[in-house]
This record gives C-alpha cells, sequence and structure tokens, in this order.
C-alpha cells in the first residue's frame, strides 16, 4: 500500500491527525520506506557506480608515480568534500544519493591505505593497488579490515541499504585472500577455492537472514549481502559437481530448496538461481541419462503440467494457506514476511 503526502493532509482535513503532525510523520515515513524505482535513481546509481569504478576497477598508475603520499592525499582529496556533500544531502532529506555518496567514501579506504602503507614503506612495490581486485593475496586483508571499518562508521552514521554493496563485496574478496593468508600461497587447490566459495557463500547467506530479522524499518539492508551469498554459494556448488548421479539429485535438492525459501522470503535471487539449478539437471537428465529415450519428454512435460497445476491450485487457497504456514513460524519470522509484504 502505497502512501501519499496528499493522504496525509486530507487526514488532518478530517480531524484524524493534528495539521502540525502531517510534516513529521511525512518525513519519517519518506526516510523509512524503501527507494522506489524512479529515472532520478537510475541517475543517482549510475553516477555513483561510475565514481566507484573510477577509484577501484579502472584506478591506473598513474597516480601511484608520484608515490604513496600522493595516493594518501588523492583519497583525502575526495573524501572529505564526499563526506561533506552526503552530510548536506542528508540535511535535505535526499536520502538515496546521500547514501551513495558515503559508499564512495568506503570504496576510497582501500587505496588510501594502499598509499599509507606504501609512503610509509611497509608495501612490496611489486604488489600494486590495481591488483587488489584481481589478484588473491593475503597482503590485501589491512586494506579490506579498514575497509569494513570505515563502512561500519559509515552505516552508523547514514543508515542506507546502498552502504552494504561495498561491506559485501570486501567480505566477498576477504573470503578468498583470508584462506591464502592461512593456508599459504600456492597451496590452495581450485577444489579447496570451490568449498571456500560455498561455505562463505552459504554463512552470508545466514548473516543476510540475521540482518532481515533484526532490521525492524522497511527499508531492506540485506539485499546485498543475499545477493553476494546466493551467487557465491550457488556458484561453489556447481563447480563442486561431478558425473554422479547422487551428487546430482543432491544439486537438484538443494536448488528446489533455493526456490521454496526465496519464495518465503520474497528474494528473487534464490528463486532464479534455483530455477537454473533446476534447468541445468533436467538438461543432464535429458542429454546424457536419457539420451535416447522416447518417453522422457513425454514425461518431463506431465511433470511441467502438473506443476503448473500445482500452482492453480495453490493461487485459489494461497490466502487460507499462507496463514495456516505462517501459524507454524517464529514471531520474528513472521514480522520479517509482514514488512516485505
Amino acid at each position: 500500500m502505497k502512501i501519499h503526502r496528499q493522504q496525509l493532509e486530507q487526514a488532518a482535513h478530517r480531524g484524524l491527525l493534528q495539521t502540525e503532525q502531517v510534516a513529521p510523520l511525512w518525513q519519517f515515513l519518506e526516510q523509512d520506506a524503501p527507494a522506489g524505482f524512479r529515472f532520478a535513481h537510475v541517475l543517482y546509481y549510475l553516477g555513483g557506480l561510475i565514481a566507484m569504478g573510477a577509484m577501484t576497477l579502472f584506478m591506473t598508475l598513474g597516480w601511484q608515480l608520484y608515490g604513496g603520499w600522493a595516493l594518501v592525499g588523492l583519497g583525502l582529496l575526495y573524501a572529505l568534500p564526499a563526506l561533506a556533500l552526503a552530510e548536506g544531502l542528508q540535511r535535505r532529506r535526499l536520502w538515496v544519493p546521500s547514501g551513495i555518496i558515503a559508499a564512495f567514501v568506503i570504496c576510497l579506504t582501500p587505496i588510501t591505505v594502499y598509499g599509507l602503507q606504501y609512503g610509509l614503506g611497509w608495501w612490496d612495490p611489486a604488489l600494486d593497488y590495481r591488483q587488489y581486485h584481481r589478484l588473491i593475496h593475503g597482503r590485501w586483508l589491512s586494506l579490506e579490515l579498514a575497509t569494513l571499518a570505515v563502512g561500519a562508521l559509515m552505516l552508523w552514521r547514514y543508515r542506507q541499504p546502498f552502504l552494504m554493496l561495498p561491506l559485501a563485496a570486501t567480505l566477498w574478496y576477504m573470503s578468498m585472500d583470508l584462506t591464502e593468508w592461512l593456508i599459504g600461497r600456492g597451496e590452495v587447490g581450485w577444489n579447496f577455492r570451490q568449498w571456500v566459495s560455498l561455505w562463505f557463500g552459504l554463512s552470508l547467506v545466514v548473516l543476510a537472514f540475521w540482518v532481515d530479522i533484526r532490521n525492524q524499518s522497511r527499508r531492506d539492508f540485506a539485499f546485498w549481502f543475499y545477493l553476494f551469498g546466493a551467487v557465491t554459494f550457488w556458484g561453489g556448488l556447481s563447480l563442486l559437481l561431478y558425473d554422479d548421479g547422487v551428487q546430482r539429485l543432491l544439486f537438484l535438492l538443494v536448488n528446489l530448496l533455493m526456490i521454496l525459501t526465496g519464495t518465503l522470503l520474497a528474494r528473487r535471487v534464490f528463486v532464479a538461481l534455483g530455477g537454473l539449478g533446476v534447468a541445468w539437471y533436467l538438461g543432464w537428465l535429458a542429454w546424457d541419462v536419457f539420451e535416447d529415450s522416447l518417453l522422457f519428454p513425454l514425461a518431463l512435460t506431465a511433470i511441467g503440467l502438473a506443476v503448473m497445476g500445482l500452482g492453480i491450485l495453490w493461487q485459489r487457497h494461497q490466502q487460507r494457506l499462507t496463514k495456516r504456514l505462517q501459524r507454524q513460524l517464529p514471531a520474528e519470522l513472521r514480522a520479517l514476511l509482514a514488512r516485505r509484504e
């Protein structure tokens, strides 16, 4: 249900609200509401991603030629005005751009800390900043810890969901670099990396669910954690598959569970990845197991129609079945589902 300010003014006109309550109530609802998909927001996010990419993925070595202190100066030259801009936008109640600018400040942290260590002579000159986004190395952990610390401060100050994007990406980087640091460079095999990806993704999904439960507002702070966690978990799981029917059956069951979980939590990323996994499994059956079978397409068609029939039955009795199922859930999860409606 959408609420407009004009409705609050009409309620005040009818005596349901005090006139002086309209402005602060609207400000509260506007701050707590999830951001809509408007053209202005597209420009906000596009501009913010371009600026963040300039200081991360597309950073060149030109500034490093002037030494580490030049990188520190560059980071501060961007960060201080950006913080002032974020504060000004927040005072004007422009929540979305203020959060994007704060996320930009978070993205400045790795290059600034790198420049500081490089200037103090604490860094190996052979390891330049451009490799931060493509080379797994335990030495990056200091940059990642600093980024998480700055991200926590920005999240405490601005409380905008977009701030979770650089934090989720940094945690993903850290999972790989920490493994390299603990096990030893050159000792980590491809199979081990896949297991790390699987367990890190699952852990990030659990963390996202905890954030979802603790979040009392309608703003979606868990989205980026769910996205990175689900993709990382599903990617690791898919790469661990072998030509083993039992493993592939387990893979199918996990993907069906992802579809169910995504439907329950209203998280499309789980449904999309789960559907892709089911399609992958059915393709394996068609092309490898039942390659020359005449009955397999007919049986698969019958299964598809049965699933559609199940959907029709669910739609007819959705409200009654949903209420019955939700009564079996913990109170915190019921409150979460109510916020997601």
